[in-house]
Order: structure tokens, then C-alpha cells, then sequence
């Protein structure tokens, strides 16, 4: 069994009768993966902001960057790979679109999601003094409304 599909038994065994009668099996699906691949994004956040970053501003030479916003530039990668791989495999395995054409249009959603992600950190962080872990949490949050919505509509449509 692949780990795509050993995994959507693992979420399917949550999708409880309660769930079947409001939320269709996609929609659960796509929702579990969001679920997984955030609770990735805030460890992978917490460990790199407090234990690799050290809560320290990095000077570039050419730029200084504030350590929240550093975390947020190195947890990315990690998460958009693995955001990528759940929809495709998990949570929109059926779609019809082909994977290059898929992987540009996710690029581009979480493109904005990026821009939403850092305007979001900075006004939480910076201008409303919240902490950075609950800071990226509360954004993670929203990012996740914006993803779920564009995904539905527009990328794995």
C-alpha cells in the first residue's frame, strides 16, 4: 500500500457518519491534509524559530531580517511540498488536471498566500505586538480559509 493511500484510510476512518450527512468526502479529505501539513508548518515553525534562528535578527549584509520572518522564508519549502503532495495525492486524487499544470497553478495561489503569510506576520508581530508562535498560528489560519477556497475553485478544480 502507498503511503498516499494508507493515509487516506487514516483519514477516512475519522470521517464519522455525523461528518458524511454536511461535509462531502473531498471536502473532509482536503480539510484533514490542510490540518496535517499546518500542525507540520507550526512544529517545523516553533523548532526552527527557537532552536536554529534563536529568535536573533540575521544581517545579510544587504539586508536584515527579523527572526519571525526568517522562520517563515525557511519553514516554506518544507510545507509547500508537502501541501502539494497531500492535495495531489490525498486529499485531489481524482482530479483530471494534468500534475505540471496543477503544480503552476498551486505555485500561484501560494504565491498570494505568501504575500497574505508575511503582511499578516508583520502587522501581528510588528504593529500589534502578539508573540511570533501565536502570531504564525493565527495567520496559518487564515492562510488555510484562503488556500481552502482557491484550491476548491481554481486549482484542483
Amino acid at each position: 500500500m502507498s503511503i498516499a493511500k494508507a493515509l487516506t484510510a487514516f483519514i477516512d476512518l475519522f470521517y464519522l457518519p455525523c461528518f458524511r450527512r454536511i461535509i462531502p468526502e473531498q471536502i473532509f479529505r482536503y480539510g484533514a491534509c490542510g490540518a496535517m501539513n499546518m500542525a507540520l508548518d507550526a512544529v517545523w515553525y516553533f523548532v526552527i524559530y527557537n532552536f536554529i534562528v534563536a529568535k536573533e535578527f540575521v544581517d545579510f549584509g544587504f539586508v536584515v531580517v527579523s527572526p519571525h520572518i526568517l522562520s517563515l522564508i525557511i519553514v516554506f519549502p518544507i510545507t509547500f511540498f508537502t501541501g502539494f503532495w497531500l492535495n495531489r495525492y490525498v486529499a485531489f486524487r481524482t482530479t483530471h488536471i494534468s500534475g505540471l499544470q496543477q503544480l503552476c497553478k498551486y505555485m500561484l495561489t501560494v504565491a498570494v498566500s505568501i504575500l497574505l503569510n508575511y503582511v499578516s506576520m508583520k502587522l501581528l508581530v510588528e504593529h500589534l505586538h502578539i508573540w511570533a508562535t501565536p502570531s504564525k498560528v493565527l495567520t496559518t489560519i487564515i492562510s488555510t480559509l484562503y488556500s481552502y477556497l482557491v484550491g476548491r475553485y481554481y486549482t484542483f478544480r
